[in-house]
């Protein structure tokens, strides 16, 4: 291709950023003179994308936050079209965020471009009728679970399991003394990890009942708890929803090392549990949305859990603590068997180690980089 390739890029969460990070330096290693612009966060920014718009105020999800929301959808919306407009991209890349990105799909689609679709919408869990509207809107899929796939070549869509990109970075950066070292913990002692998530709505929702779960939890027990902090957030936002004087350690920039070596973990529901579970960690799941958006939500789900940690592994290995069942004593009573009885932790790190293998291994990104400079030869 003589002259560069322009892609136009969409993440609006953190991990979407985090992904589209290693499929931007993908594309610039690949084609070095590609020109990336769109919407992301720091890490897209970093690997050389010119941001349209920042994902900070991009980070709700559900029906009710979505309304409230309206008019930061429409002003992203008429900021990339703008953008088509002004600099007509070979090939638009939406990743994830599928309420916004399957609308701009269309868009898009209606302006005579060439759409490639990473991370898809999760049509196994709900609003299965997604997926013969997206035949007319999606160029190619990259699907990150096997399974996808022929849910999508049923329809007639070009779908291509690349492997889930978690596989690319997920590591610890240091061993467990170093780790307790740097955040002030002891290294024999035992660690509950809390992983409350990555968006402010789930930490207000969510994060109060597990420092609950967890002051139960240390009471008799040699226990030290520790917090991850998502990179989108910051340590403010966590210590707000914290109870006054309560003793957590809070990790930055450690996610990943944090949840390697904690004895047991209560995690949110979402891409943490995949995480937590890969390695091998035991854990329990929790979640806590708006009533009304889950209300609405049980209309339309159509899968048995709610974890991606008990979706992958195709049975429930994890329990689930969901909306009115997540009550911190019944939470405790289940992390605490976990701390308390040796064998009952082994047999969750048994089959959770089932994760690893069905997600592929690396390479996911330069996978999706190919078939975007791909897309753009074609077009």
């Amino acid at each position: 291709m003589n002259v560069p390739p322009r892609i136009l890029m969409v993440a609006g969460e953190a991990s979407g950023d985090l992904h589209g990070g290693s499929v931007v330096r993908a594309l610039r290693a690949i084609a070095p003179g590609v020109e990336v612009s769109g919407v992301g966060g720091e890490r897209m920014r970093a690997e050389g994308m010119r941001l349209i718009h920042h994902i900070h105020d991009l980070a709700f999800m559900g029906f009710v936050e979505v309304v409230r929301n309206l008019s930061t959808i429409v002003t992203l919306e008429r900021e990339l079209l703008a953008e088509i407009e002004k600099n007509r991209p070979d090939v638009v890349v939406l990743i994830d965020y599928p309420g916004f990105n399957l609308r701009f799909a269309k868009k898009a689609k209606q302006r005579g471009l060439r759409v490639l679709y990473f991370i898809s919408p999760q049509v196994w869990a709900w609003h299965k009728g997604r997926v013969r509207r997206m035949k007319g809107i999606v160029d190619r899929m990259k699907v990150i679970f096997p399974f996808e796939v022929d849910i999508y070549r049923r329809e007639g869509i070009d779908a291509e399991f690349v492997g889930h990109p978690l596989a690319e970075h997920i590591a610890t950066s240091c061993s467990r003394e170093d780790f307790a070292r740097r955040h002030g913990l002891d290294p024999h002692r035992r660690l509950l990890g809390l992983f409350p998530g990555s968006r402010k709505q789930e930490i207000e929702r969510i994060l109060p009942g597990m420092a609950e779960t967890a002051a139960l939890l240390s009471t008799g027990r040699d226990l030290q708890v520790a917090i991850g902090v998502a990179p989108s957030l910051g340590r403010e936002v966590i210590e707000r929803y914290l109870p006054a004087g309560s003793t957590f350690t809070l990790v930055e920039n450690g996610t990943y090392d944090l949840m390697a070596y904690a004895d047991a973990a209560i995690v949110t529901s979402g891409t943490a549990t995949l995480e937590t579970g890969w390695f091998g960690t035991p854990m329990v799941i929790v979640y806590r949305m708006a009533p009304l958006t889950f209300a609405l939500g049980r209309l339309l789900v159509d899968v048995p859990f709610i974890g991606l940690a008990n979706i992958v592994a195709g049975r429930k290995v994890v329990p689930e603590f969901v909306q009115s069942d997540f009550v911190p004593q019944r939470v405790a009573a289940e992390v605490g068997k976990l701390l308390d009885d040796a064998s009952c932790a082994a047999a969750m790190r048994r089959e959770l180690s089932v994760i690893k293998e069905r997600l592929g291994g690396p390479g996911a990104s330069e996978k999706v980089a190919q078939g975007i400079l791909a897309l753009a030869e074609a077009a």
